[in-house]
């Protein structure tokens, strides 16, 4: 069915802000819809956050101002070449950037059809709080997006449909641990116990965690901010000590039909941002062990991962909450794990290319190949001589 772009021009007004919904649910088919719109009024304006996957179709240059909180992969070059501005933020502090100065007029987001109307499908965001705002909601109908949402349907008061399209998430493929990470998730195995709350990166790191924890049997909470494919791994080995917390899924369709058969299940995966990036709730029990990568970490411990001096990489994300709430956690640790080089340049530098992600006092623990420093109740001092053994020249 074709999408109606008469319903959405309707809905937005001059001038008006339209958030568009992130993650690999992102409604792919509404991008043409929305760019021709933007083309022909001149002064809209976009918002949006995490694409995954490439965004054919979304025509940025088309808005008057196009900014995403978190750049994500399919961002990158788009805001490397100025098309998109990317607004340094927090995942927890998302939901009141919309809420506030980045408050839209309209949100574009894909549903799934439910029960009792519209749903939400492999990810909430901060797409939760925008709803929650009362604006109109121009959908598109995904009968192939999983129902692993948390919370209830969509608002019949402001939802209008622009009609079906299958396309389901965008799947993106499990990463292959190179040799460097593997060796990382095996030590990185080394500090948790059973019954901790597992927070993982997505990537070769996430996988290598992953398969380290699947081979020496520790039974985990997992409860991150982006869930892939390694929690299927978990699940069917019997690891999962209680239903995943996530607010994006991330993988392939075998992580979308397991998520979406708990979900039917009564036992949803995805979760609002307000939940998942909460303080309070991640560092009370279980003890949390946040597990995190960096592009690269100074002499002290602080860590950048948003990109290089001549590279975007990515944005903040969840990455300081999880550390922060991680280091809070009584018998929780706040990891980070990279590769001690990334093509044949050391990944530890005397200065940060970029402003700080995560401040060192957040960090307890780093890991690399070459092994684990344990910087809690450190001096300065101190610290810079353990991470020097991770690092060697």
């Amino acid at each position: 069915m074709a999408l109606d772009g008469g319903i959405l021009a309707g809905l937005v007004r001059p001038g008006a802000r339209i958030a568009l919904a992130d993650g690999c649910g992102s409604p792919r088919a509404a991008y043409p819809l929305l760019s021709a719109l933007a083309r022909e009024r001149g002064d809209l304006r976009l918002v949006t956050g995490w694409l995954p996957g490439p965004a054919d179709g979304l025509d940025l240059d088309a808005f008057a101002d196009a900014r995403t909180v978190m750049p994500g992969w399919g961002l990158r070059s788009a805001a490397e070449a100025g098309h998109v501005r990317a607004v340094p933020a927090r995942l927890s502090a998302v939901p009141a950037l919309v809420a506030g100065p980045l408050r839209p007029d309209v949100l574009v987001l894909a549903a799934a059809p439910g029960p009792y109307g519209p749903v939400l499908g492999a990810e909430a965001s901060w797409v939760r709080a925008v709803i929650d705002l009362g604006v109109p909601l121009a959908v598109v109908l995904d009968p192939d997006l999983p129902r692993a949402a948390a919370g209830p349907s969509l608002p019949d008061a402001q939802v209008f449909a622009l009609g079906e399209e299958a396309t389901g998430p965008h799947v993106v493929p499990p990463a292959t641990p190179s040799p460097a990470h593997e060796a990382i998730g095996r030590h990185v195995v080394g500090l948790l116990h059973d019954g901790v709350r597992l927070q993982w990166a997505p990537g070769q790191l996430g996988a290598a965690v992953v398969d380290a924890v699947r081979t020496a049997g520790v039974r985990v909470h997992a409860d991150s901010g982006l869930l892939g494919d390694g929690v299927v791994a978990l699940d069917e080995a019997g690891l999962l000590l209680s239903d995943p917390v996530a607010t994006y899924l991330v993988g392939t369709p075998t992580l979308y039909a397991w998520a979406d058969a708990r979900g039917r299940a009564g036992h949803p995966v995805v979760h609002r941002i307000e939940h998942t990036h909460d303080p309070a709730r991640l560092s009370a029990d279980p003890p949390l062990v946040s597990v995190n990568t960096a592009v690269e970490i100074d002499l002290d411990g602080q860590v950048n991962v948003e990109g290089t001096a001549t590279s975007l990489v990515g944005g903040i994300g969840g990455h300081p909450d999880y550390a922060a709430a991680a280091a809070r956690s009584v018998r929780g640790l706040s990891v980070v794990a990279l590769a001690s080089q990334h093509r044949g340049r050391s990944t530890r530098v005397e200065r940060l290319s970029r402003p700080v992600t995560t401040a060192s006092h957040d960090v307890d623990v780093v890991v690399t190949e070459h092994g684990r420093a344990d910087l809690r109740g450190l001096d300065r001092a101190e610290r810079r001589r353990a991470l020097d053994a991770l690092f060697p020249a």
